[in-house]
């Protein structure tokens, strides 16, 4: 029998499902913490993945909820463009990862698990991250837990709330 230990994975097994978007996010940042959110700009924000991919696993959206890349304002864009080259200057600083995959899935067919509200991901990658339990077993390890993670990054990224 194999067992892999993630405890954060039970609140979301267990816990009520979102019936709104988990993208659009309220007015109010008292539950960016609890919501990961690092960064909220003016047409789109960062927060974290709550299911990462890879340790400081990061997602840049806009505000507004659209799924095509079209419906995107070129005011929208050019921020999340800003983000994205923010959100890897960041990575590469905190985590001196090897490299950084940067993705936009749009649409089902295309992998997007939320498609209703269009996301770019941002994981930071290692030369070997894929170890053998990830090739062998379709498991991956995160080496560090959310809340830290959160805390290592949120710096950063109050320092870009505080620039000209």
């Amino acid at each position: 029998m194999k067992q892999l230990w993630s405890p954060w994975r039970l609140e979301y097994i267990l816990g009520p499902k979102p019936e709104s978007c988990v993208f659009c996010l309220p007015e109010h940042r008292d539950e960016d913490e609890e919501r990961l959110v690092l960064f909220r700009g003016k047409g789109a924000f960062v927060v974290m993945n709550k299911y990462p991919y890879n340790n400081g696993h990061l997602l840049a959206t806009p505000y507004r909820h659209v799924m095509r890349l079209t419906d995107l304002t070129r005011e929208e864009s050019m921020e999340l463009m800003d983000l994205l080259r923010a959100c890897t200057r960041i990575l590469y600083s905190c985590f001196s990862p090897q490299g950084v995959n940067i993705g936009l899935n749009l649409g089902e067919a295309a992998g997007a698990g939320i498609r209703e509200h269009l996301h770019f991901h941002l994981v930071p990658r290692w030369n070997g991250d894929s170890s053998f339990i990830a090739v062998m077993d379709e498991v991956r390890m995160i080496p560090e837990h959310l809340k830290s993670t959160y805390a290592t990054l949120k710096p950063h990224f109050a320092a870009l709330e505080n620039a000209p």
